[in-house]
């Protein structure tokens, strides 16, 4: 509420309508706070590094996965051309009486998102993990066939 429109145009109504104000955006900042789920999730795809090789005739995800198995990671593709890499890599468990010294290796969640190109088939991709390494081929499809030129007959009135 705006209260110089009340006829109060005085300095300690104007500070008075100024903390009001400051308010109102406190409010809104928070209102467009991101989620906790997208901070999660962004972190995961920061801390997730990955090469991308072009072939002439694929594409090449790779991916670094030490001491994952294959029901820890998941390879999906949404939305008919985001390919999406996602997983979650646990803690080992500790022998009794163990402590840590350092604990450095990531744990947790991690994703990656790729939109795959317009020749990409999503219909062949297939997902190797081999000596902690993930690589993902995407096939491409071949290249459209040039139209040939219509012709027309000309007819002689």
């Amino acid at each position: 509420m705006d209260l110089r429109i009340l006829g109060m145009d005085t300095p300690f109504f104007n500070t008075l309508q100024h903390m009001m104000d400051a308010n109102d955006h406190e409010a809104d900042k928070s209102f467009n706070a991101p989620t906790s789920t997208y901070v999660r999730d962004a972190k995961a795809m920061a801390s997730t590094p990955a090469d991308v090789k072009e072939y002439p005739s694929s594409y090449a995800f790779i991916i670094d996965m030490p001491g994952l198995k294959s029901g820890d990671i998941k390879v999906q593709v949404e939305a008919d051309n985001v390919l999406v890499i996602s997983g979650e890599r646990k803690r080992g468990e500790d022998k009794e009486g163990a402590k840590y010294v350092r604990m450095e290796r990531r744990v947790g969640k991690f994703m990656r998102k790729f939109v795959l190109p317009e020749n990409a088939n999503t219909d062949a991709i297939s997902a190797v993990c081999q000596d902690g390494v993930l690589t993902v081929n995407v096939e491409k499809l071949p290249p459209p066939e040039p139209k040939k030129p219509k012709t027309i007959e000309v007819k002689v009135a």
